[in-house]
């Protein structure tokens, strides 16, 4: 596993308390992303370093999260059905970008008239929301954590040009799920930096 770890403890003391904050743990060539699957598509990802093989669609959309926690709170610490399995997905930080720059929010939230977002929202293949971020347990904290949906031209970068790596972190979530707060380990986690005016506007950050 490729990821560098920390104590939650320790993390969790550096890290916002409320408001929008794209954590993820990123160089300056590359940003994690989170995914769960069912073990046919996990392991397929995890052999060739890209997405493909029988069982996942290009044509529906996918969801990715570049915070852990929020992503083991989705999946149930790799306990729920088909998302058996999770990935730390190592994204092109110009692909990413260019990701963040491109989202609609999935829902109205008046920034613009709703017309102008339906239109938006048909046009573009990337959707963006706004949740709670959550706690060990799963608790929910007063952050905002991102997720983004990818459709049409923005997944087909998963066929592999957009990839700088894919691990399989299944074992790692399994050994961590029932340790106790004191002891948990998680990925390294930083507040992402976004100076794009057009991605800080996509994001609705302009108004935090």
């Amino acid at each position: 596993m490729t990821l560098e770890i920390a104590p939650y403890a320790q993390q969790v003391e550096r890290w916002p308390g409320e408001g929008r904050h794209l954590l993820a743990q990123y160089d300056d060539e590359s940003v994690v992303v989170y995914q769960a699957y069912r073990p046919s598509i996990a392991g397929f990802a995890a052999e060739h370093g890209h997405f493909g093989g029988g069982d996942f669609s290009f044509s529906r959309m996918s969801w990715i999260k570049p915070n852990f926690l929020w992503m083991m709170f989705r999946c149930g610490w790799a306990t729920k059905p088909g998302q058996e399995r999770v990935l730390a997905i190592r994204l092109r930080r110009s692909y990413f970008d260019d990701l963040l720059a491109r989202a609609v929010a999935s829902s109205w939230d008046r920034s613009a008239s709703r017309e102008e977002w339906q239109r938006a929202l048909k046009a573009s293949d990337v959707r963006l929301q706004w949740d709670p971020d959550h706690d060990p347990s799963g608790a929910p904290v007063a952050r905002r954590a991102i997720q983004l949906g990818l459709r049409g031209s923005a997944l087909a970068g998963f066929r592999g040009e957009a990839i700088a790596g894919i691990d399989d972190i299944t074992p790692f979530v399994i050994e961590q799920r029932d340790a106790p707060r004191e002891r948990l380990l998680t990925p390294v986690e930083r507040v992402y930096p976004i100076t794009d005016a057009r991605a800080r506007r996509a994001l609705g950050l302009e108004r935090e």
